[in-house]
């Protein structure tokens, strides 16, 4: 509740010397209390399974505007989060596969994406899930996939095909498949 915490809470902790840093499904600049913010209620906001869906949010509050983003610049954000990850773990055959599971635990909260062009009201929020939607390209449909093994697909792209035993299944399980690689696809 962004009135509690600002009429409320960023008062008291006013009065006793401590800052406040409000959170609360943050997803759209729209959720941030800007003329809160402009009097100095509050330096800033905490957004957390906002920016795993969409990681973009923090150009989106900035700008205070929506971002149409597309499934091309989507995919390069996934790219350079691969790009990083072999950075980081090396490109060994450890290195590929623990880089493919965090990508894959990204892409399973990233998945609930609606595109801004593609919602049939504003602004989205954090809680409203999509039904499963088509796309304005392939891409796009495919990025939105609930689907694991499509998400497997798209890291495969970047990191090469999967080993048979390869197995995924989301840490928090959220509306998505089990994916058990075959050699049959």
């Amino acid at each position: 509740n962004w009135h509690y915490l600002v009429h409320e809470c960023a008062p008291a902790a006013r009065r006793v010397g401590l800052g406040m840093i409000p959170n609360g499904d943050v997803y759209s600049y729209r959720d941030v209390d800007y003329a809160a913010l402009d009097r100095g209620d509050y330096a800033t906001v905490m957004v957390a399974r906002g920016a795993l869906i969409k990681p973009w949010i923090f150009t989106e509050i900035k700008e205070r505007r929506d971002w149409d983003i597309t499934a091309s610049e989507r995919l390069e954000l996934y790219k350079s989060y691969a790009k990083m990850g072999l950075e980081h773990w090396g490109a060994d055959a450890r290195g590929v596969e623990r880089t493919r599971v965090f990508l894959l635990e990204w892409m399973s909260f990233a998945c609930r994406y609606c595109p801004v062009g593609l919602l049939e009201r504003m602004p989205p929020k954090l809680h409203h899930r999509v039904p499963p939607l088509m796309g304005r390209d392939a891409l796009e449909t495919m990025l939105a996939s609930q689907n694991t093994r499509d998400w497997v697909k798209l890291t495969e792209m970047m990191l090469g095909p999967v080993p048979d035993s390869f197995r995924f299944t989301p840490k928090h399980k959220s509306s998505a498949w089990e994916y058990a690689a075959s050699s049959n696809g």
